[in-house]
């Protein structure tokens, strides 16, 4: 594979949500539509993120020609198979860019089992599931983003409608919070220095942007 495809690979499960103008300095090349759904137990713990990303014609193309072994203009299971092979393996390290926060700490996600991916219409498109490593009760504010840390690809949820919960407990509230760029970097404007942009995969920069699904529940217990 050509170090352009594995670049992009490298960004292709992005899910996040960069639909936001970027410092001048970060321009995403791979744009993607997606859908999260947040699935909760009846006792109101946090089962599983499910994650739809569908790709933009120009990127889809590409994955085509670099992975249609064959030739014949079309992805089948083996070459699928292969695609998902590679963005499972690249993003690993970026935590399949899901960001998860329970009243401000990070929680642990098990890595997806696998990723299913399939070629539809022109388009790339990818889907997982991952769960919480440990118990994830909905109690207090719980964050759920999904953002490339590298900022070459932006994952736009097109309405709110497109970050869902299911079985949210009463008492709970539900908010999708899509962050304003240049507020964002005027709040953080201390530790946005020149030095802090040179090397975006060693912070956490992106996560001033991303769109999140807010749930708050009462008080932690």
């Amino acid at each position: 594979m050509n170090a352009f495809a594995r670049s992009a690979l490298l960004s292709t499960a992005c899910a996040a949500v960069l639909a936001v103008p970027l410092p001048a300095f970060a321009h995403p090349h791979v744009f993607a539509e997606a859908r999260l759904d947040v699935t909760v137990t009846p006792e109101g713990d946090v089962r599983s993120l499910r994650h739809v990303w569908r790709f933009d014609d120009l990127f889809s193309s590409t994955v085509l020609l670099e992975f249609d072994a064959n030739g014949d203009l079309k992805l089948d299971a083996e070459e699928l198979k292969e695609v998902s092979r590679v963005v499972y393996e690249s993003i690993g390290d970026y935590g399949y860019f899901q960001m998860v926060r329970a009243n401000g700490k990070p929680v642990a996600m098990r890595p997806p089992p696998g990723l299913m991916v399939d070629y539809q219409d022109d388009q790339l498109i990818i889907l997982f599931e991952s769960e919480p490593e440990n118990e994830l009760k909905l109690a207090g504010r719980i964050d759920f983003g999904v953002y490339d840390p590298t900022f070459y690809t932006a994952i736009d949820f097109l309405d709110d409608d497109t970050m869902a919960i299911d079985n949210l407990p009463g008492g709970c509230s539900r908010a999708v919070v899509r962050p304003d760029p240049d507020e964002a970097i005027a709040q953080n404007q201390a530790f946005l220095t020149e030095e802090f942009f040179s090397d975006p995969e060693s912070n956490d920069i992106g996560s001033l942007f991303a769109t999140r699904l807010e749930i708050t529940c009462g008080a932690a217990g």
